[in-house]
Order: C-alpha cells, then structure tokens, then sequence
C-alpha cells in the first residue's frame, strides 16, 4: 500500500509558498484534511508592511480527483463570490496569473489565512444570519452551472459508490445494506430533478461555516469547497441542522430558522422532503469515498472499524431508518 502523497516533500510544500512570492521560514503544520494535504506555512516577517500575513496556506490537491479544469470551477466560483461581497475564504492570485500551480505531481493553490472557529452550537439569530448567508451564495450560484464539476444525481452519488462496496461489507450484512440504500436512490431518482440544480457549495456543515468574532458583532463565512457541485439547494441546509427534522423537535426549529433567513434574500427551495434522503445519499456516497481510497495506506489507520461488521450494521440501521421514514 502508499499514499500519492509519498513524493509530497518539504521542499515541493515550501516551494510552493515561494513561487506565490512570499519567503517561508521553513515552519509548517500540517492541517487536517484526509483527501487533500494542506499546511500552514509561516512566513518571513516584513518590517517594511506590517500588515504583511505571517502565514498562509498551502493546499495539494488529491492527484486524479478533480481535474485542473474541475479546480478552476472550484475557484472561479470563489472569485465571483468574492466580487459580491459574500465572505467566503479564495485561494489567492499567482503572480503570472491564475489561481493555481503545479507543483511535483499536484495542483496546488495558496490561501489566505483567517481566524475563525467553529460554531459549536448556533445563538440566537445565528441561524438566520447564515440563512441569509447562503441565500447569497445561492443568488452567485444559481447564475451559471460548473461546467466541469460534477452533477450530484442518485447515480453517480448513490449507485456508482455502491457498486464498489459489496467486497467489504461483511456478507451477512450486505443484502440488507443495499435494499435499504437502493430504496432511497430509488426515491431520489424519481423526486430530484438534476434540471434544477445550481453551484452549491456541497459540503455546507458547521466545520465549514465558520465564527469570525474578533470585531463588533459575529461574522460567518464559507471555507473548504472542494466538494463544491451542481446540486439541489437543500443539500446545503441540512447538514448545519443538530439533527432529522423528521424525528428531532430542535432539528425541525433550526430549519424553520435557517429557511427565515433565506427567505429575506431568495426563495426557499420547495424540496425539503428530500432532506432524509440526501442525508442517506451521503451515507452511500462517503462509505464508497473511503473504499475508493482503501488503497491509500493511511485510510485503513483512519477508519480501522471500515471492514468489520458493527460498522456495517450501524450503516445499515441508519439507511433503513432514513428509508423507512422517507420512501
């Protein structure tokens, strides 16, 4: 087993910091993303700018999952979300132009470094200011499709992922698994309609969706759109609720909230019916990512519980109980 990031040296990492124009002072940390590799590099204080940044950060992109062109989606979006004013983190300008490099065997784009932290639960009219958040991001996204990226549909989210899992999934366990998982593709095939999907952001949870409180007031804005797609609006509501709205009395409050907020902007989706399914459409779809990188030394140490059947069948109750509920 290795890891295409066997050939990932210090050297490509600061490197990479250099051609952007900034000097390193060859300190760095390595950040947390399982797919990419991303680092905070420090860098050489300017006497002459004090506004200098002391540090900025450095993403390789996963060889072979997105093209260079699927990138450039990625980060064109953030540019016009940037003209717009929408407070989302985009990667910054080489100095010969564009937003990416190669470097060694990766496509590589430098970031700005931003405080923020997580949002561990969401204050009171929170949930509205990133209602309204997103409908902006939603108002950029709906003006054009991502050429190059992706459309999320049941099939290339559900039943492709599914098709590679059969070979870890304990035998005892793998026919309920994809009755309850082919139940709820089969649901979305015949409900969502990929012809209304827009750019959204595809990955929209809280880790994502960050607090910026060092000046008056609380500010959010977006980080980490490399899951970014064609997509149905509601995917990017659902994960920033603390639970089901159909089973959870809180989950159900905060959506009412985050749709409140929207609505001040754009038009609330009509499809929130598709929530439980999409949630169990990225259960499918993330149990195949990690199969898809099961190759990758480092995804066995990182999901060790992967080929043994408790995972499974915790999978599998949570697939049912979404089909169940929902188809």
């Amino acid at each position: 087993m290795s890891s295409p990031y066997d050939r990932l040296s210090p050297d490509i990492i600061l490197g990479a910091a250099e051609a952007w124009g900034f000097r390193p002072t060859g300190e760095l940390v390595q950040l947390n993303s399982y797919e990419n590799r991303v680092f905070d590099i420090r860098l050489e204080r300017d006497a002459a700018d004090p506004a200098a940044p002391s540090s900025v950060i450095a993403k390789f992109y996963r060889p072979g999952r997105w093209s260079t062109e699927a990138i450039q989606d990625e980060h064109e979006f953030l540019a016009e979300l940037a003209a717009e004013g929408v407070p989302a983190v985009a990667p910054l300008t080489h100095p010969r132009g564009g937003y990416t490099q190669k470097h060694g065997d990766f496509i590589t784009a430098i970031f700005p470094k931003r405080a923020g932290r997580m949002p561990q639960e969401f204050l009171e009219g929170e949930l509205r200011a990133a209602g309204r958040l997103l409908a902006r991001l939603h108002n950029v996204g709906a003006r054009r499709p991502a050429r190059h990226r992706v459309t999320m549909t049941a099939q290339n989210y559900g039943r492709v992922p599914l098709a590679l899992l059969e070979r870890y999934a304990p035998p005892a366990v793998w026919p309920r698994y994809r009755e309850a998982a082919e139940s709820i593709l089969d649901f979305l095939e015949q409900n969502m309609d990929p012809r209304s999907h827009i750019r959204i952001h595809g990955d929209c949870h809280k880790g994502n969706l960050l607090k910026d409180d060092r000046h008056d007031g609380v500010g959010f804005y977006f980080v980490d759109f490399d899951d970014f797609v064609n997509g149905p609006v509601v995917q990017d509501f659902w994960m920033l609720l603390s639970g089901s709205v159909e089973t959870d009395d809180e989950a159900a409050a905060e959506l009412e909230e985050l749709v409140a907020g929207y609505e001040e902007l754009r038009e609330a989706p009509p499809d929130f019916a598709l929530i439980e399914p999409l949630r169990g459409l990225r259960i499918i779809n993330y149990a195949g990512w990690i199969a898809s990188r099961w190759s990758d030394r480092f995804f066995p140490t990182l999901f060790p519980g992967f080929t043994g059947e408790a995972w499974w069948l915790d999978e599998c109750l949570r697939l049912e109980q979404i089909a169940g509920r929902s188809t």
